[in-house]
């Protein structure tokens, strides 16, 4: 019940104070959220294969974001941010589709 909470009182205040994304933070936030619901997908398989911890789910949760920036920032420096960018998102959702496939399979027993 935290956790819905949180996110109806992050979503209204968002909506009230119309967030602007700095200009140079816009290439990092993409690859950011495809990490986030990269963690997020594999956390709710755990939940549904048994075997969820929340530590593990914070510190993937975390380090995907970060080394997914990394390497896009790392790009952006040798001047080959969008091609890493775009490996970054198609690695990440492989293992998205992956994980909602496994979780399709755990619900529908299909």
């Amino acid at each position: 019940m935290i956790p819905i909470i949180g996110l109806v009182i992050g979503l209204v205040i968002g909506l009230f104070l119309d967030p602007s994304v700095p200009f140079w933070m816009q290439p990092y936030l993409p690859i950011a959220v495809i990490a986030a619901l990269d963690a997020t997908f594999g956390a709710l398989r755990a939940v549904l294969d048994g075997i969820f911890d929340d530590k593990v789910f914070v510190i993937s949760f975390l380090s995907n974001v970060v080394v997914a920036a990394l390497i896009v920032f790392i790009g952006d420096q040798l001047g080959v941010g969008s091609q890493l960018s775009t490996g970054v998102v198609v690695v990440l959702g492989v293992r998205i589709f992956s994980n909602v496939a496994s979780i399709r399979r755990h619900l529908f027993h299909a």
